[in-house]
């Protein structure tokens, strides 16, 4: 999981490079970027990303007290929450694109693209992962004492969170 993990911090730190090579070429393009995305769709990536990571963090902390079945609900609620991503972006893509925010709308929509759709290919897989954590878990594969296969989706999925942390202002809040 830790050599998953760093592939995925080093492919994200090199589009971030990319967006602060844009940044420098395009300034005032990028000061004028935020304005043209949605603050409520962004502010509302963060709330269920955050709120599924913090389902994962209780789901952690039932399974290490022994309530397996409190860690599967704990599991739920992540993932209902962490469902909000796609259908959040479903709902602003389609916004973005009735108001001409495609791929020839310059430089910092093709950046904020690339590392948004990245970034969501992460959730998805975070997703099927979460999937298959619950599935370990209600079938009892999981224990106090041995629940490594949860410790290690708990730090894919805040890694997710922690990247989103820095996309987020990138994109929706710095001018």
């Amino acid at each position: 999981m830790w050599v998953g993990i760093f592939c995925e911090v080093t492919e994200f730190a090199l589009m971030f490079a990319v967006y602060f090579v844009a940044r420098a070429h395009h300034p005032e393009i990028f000061r004028n970027g935020p304005a043209q995305l949605s603050l409520l769709a962004g502010t509302g990536y963060t709330l269920m990303l955050l709120t599924s990571g913090w389902c994962v963090a209780r789901a952690l902390h039932a399974m290490r007290a022994s309530r397996q079945r409190a860690c599967l609900q704990w599991m739920m609620g992540a993932f209902v929450f962490g469902l909000g991503y796609p259908v959040i972006k479903l709902f602003e893509v389609r916004w973005n694109l009735a108001h001409g925010l495609n791929g020839d709308a310059g430089v910092f929509i093709v950046t904020y693209y690339y590392l948004s759709f990245n970034h969501l290919i992460h959730v998805f897989w975070g997703l099927l992962g979460m999937i298959w954590v619950m599935l370990r878990t209600g079938t009892g594969s999981y224990s106090a004492e041995e629940h490594s296969g949860l410790e290690s989706f708990a730090v894919y999925w805040h890694t997710t969170d922690i990247i989103w942390l820095m996309i987020f202002p990138l994109f929706y809040v710095l001018r």
